[in-house]
């Protein structure tokens, strides 16, 4: 494995990513990196240098901070190229970070490689726990959306752009998205910390119902 290379992309998806205010940015980067390791090492033989690179690179394009006129494949490339990946990893990669998210997963369930669901189930219990609860009222406030309002009900979403084009209020994305995240997952690793994790978003929510109802 190339560490010199992994160290030059993590130190240009570093500065790329520190400060961004939505949840999306360095730490949340690192995170799914040491958990995407994490997982690796008790799912079998995987080529980790594949979801090391892919970890690294995987909200570089996202649609939810892209504030280009570049699609997330073309950003995706350019990155890429500049680090002297071989074709075979460049396609593994991009096949990963460019079918793993929530989203594109609504319409049809992506098939993606070992390495792929590794990364795809470590960045998504970065939704749920104490961190899915800070991260989800971070992007609601960017998005100057309502922490709640009983008025509105959770949507169930059939289509990308249903999803996309929201703006519901953030209690009603616990019910939209996060609490359908480990159902989806594809290790057990990672289904076991996301049970826990659930728990204490359910407590949370549990209290969060009690004061605004001025019950406690």
């Amino acid at each position: 494995m190339n560490n010199k290379k992994i160290s030059r992309i993590q130190k240009y998806v570093k500065e790329k990513m520190e400060g961004e205010s939505t949840g999306h940015d360095w730490f949340h980067v690192e995170r799914v990196l040491k958990t995407s390791l994490l997982i690796a090492k008790k799912e079998g033989k995987v080529n980790l240098f594949i979801i090391i690179t892919a970890a690294l690179l995987h909200d570089l394009g996202d649609w939810k901070i892209n504030n280009t006129n570049k699609t997330e494949e073309e950003i995706l490339e350019e990155t890429m190229n500049k680090f002297e990946l071989s074709e075979s990893e460049k396609k593994s990669i991009k096949e990963i970070i460019l079918n793993m998210s929530f989203s594109k997963n609504i319409d049809t369930k992506k098939i993606l490689s070992k390495e792929g669901q590794i990364v795809q189930d470590a960045d998504r219990l970065e939704a749920l726990g104490a961190i899915g609860i800070a991260r989800a009222f971070a992007y609601g406030g960017k998005k100057n959306r309502e922490i709640y309002n009983p008025n509105i009900k959770p949507k169930f979403f059939k289509s990308i752009n249903e999803y996309r084009n929201s703006e519901g209020h953030t209690i009603n994305h616990f019910y939209e998205k996060l609490f359908k995240i480990r159902k989806n997952l594809n290790t057990k690793t990672a289904k076991m910390i996301a049970l826990e994790r659930e728990k204490f978003m359910k407590t949370f929510l549990k209290e969060f119902y009690a004061e605004w109802d001025g019950k406690a």
